[in-house]
């Protein structure tokens, strides 16, 4: 029987169900460039107990690309994942010490490998630790590979080009969660050589909006706001700076409204990058 049928889990939840045999933890702690921390050196130091660390900015991606951290081969992503010791029929929570920021990028990678038993844990390591909940600081255990099997699911994840054509033609809905000043193009982007603004026929969801003291936002709440900027016409499709608080609002909507909603994984920086592209200015 599976254990997670929601994509977000709370403490309390996790604490009843923490040494359940499926129950596989996954760190997902990431930082923006510049930041001077570093998820995986955090994780050896301080983790929720049997939690394994998931880098999906050097690691777990595609070396190929020159944009950062975009989603690896079904292939590889299923080699990386064996090496976490992580199996097919596994629940997995994943979490991360901003309380709600990378994990759900995670999540969603799974998602697009064909995991269905995977959630977040909302307020993450934060809540966890506000809760009471166990912390374990020893060196980390050597993990026992299994043999994961990844299936590709075309349907929540979309390239420039394919995005290009659904603006184009009126069949997608590109929802941008970046702060409401770079959608405008009135501030510079933060990467260079990135340029300002936002697709044509984007609505403006700032990913912060969706959040509340490091957790999501009631569910009531959150069915408000993603309502207001999806349209159920259209195939949805989140971006944001670099693919990963897209994610964000790929979850909220799941948990909130049942409602997919397919990442841009190369987002603005591929985007706003790519001069041959359209973009525009102000609202």
């Amino acid at each position: 029987m599976k254990l997670i049928n929601k994509p977000l889990v709370s403490v309390d939840w996790l604490k009843s169900n923490l040494n359940a045999p499926s129950l596989k933890l996954v760190d997902a702690s990431w930082f923006m460039p510049g930041t001077p921390r570093d998820g995986f050196e955090e994780w050896k130091q301080k983790r929720i107990p049997s939690s394994v660390y998931f880098d999906y900015d050097k690691r777990i991606c595609d070396h190929s690309s020159s944009l950062p951290h975009m989603l690896p081969t079904a292939a590889f992503f299923a080699e990386e994942v064996s090496l976490l010791g992580i199996n097919n029929d596994d629940d997995i929570v994943v979490y991360d010490s901003a309380g709600i920021f990378s994990a759900p990028r995670v999540w969603w990678m799974f998602k697009v490998m064909g995991h269905e038993n995977v959630a977040v844990l909302d307020g993450g390591l934060p809540a966890w630790e506000n809760a009471g909940g166990a912390i374990d600081t020893s060196a980390p255990s050597a993990i026992a590979p299994s043999t994961y099997v990844a299936t590709f699911d075309a349907s929540r994840v979309i390239d420039k080009h394919a995005l290009l054509d659904g603006l184009t033609n009126g069949s997608v809905n590109a929802i941008d969660v970046r702060p409401h000043e770079r959608f405008l193009g009135s501030v510079p982007e933060p990467r260079p050589g990135v340029r300002s603004g936002h697709m044509p026929n984007a609505v403006n969801l700032p990913f912060a909006s969706l959040l509340e003291e490091g957790k999501f936002k009631a569910e009531g709440v959150l069915a408000e706001l993603i309502e207001d900027a999806i349209d159920d016409d259209k195939r949805n499709v989140a971006s944001c700076g670099s693919g990963v608080t897209a994610c964000i609002i790929a979850l909220a909507s799941e948990q909130a409204l049942n409602k997919p909603v397919t990442v841009y994984d190369g987002s603005w920086t591929e985007w706003g990058g790519d001069h041959d592209l359209p973009i525009v200015q102000g609202e």
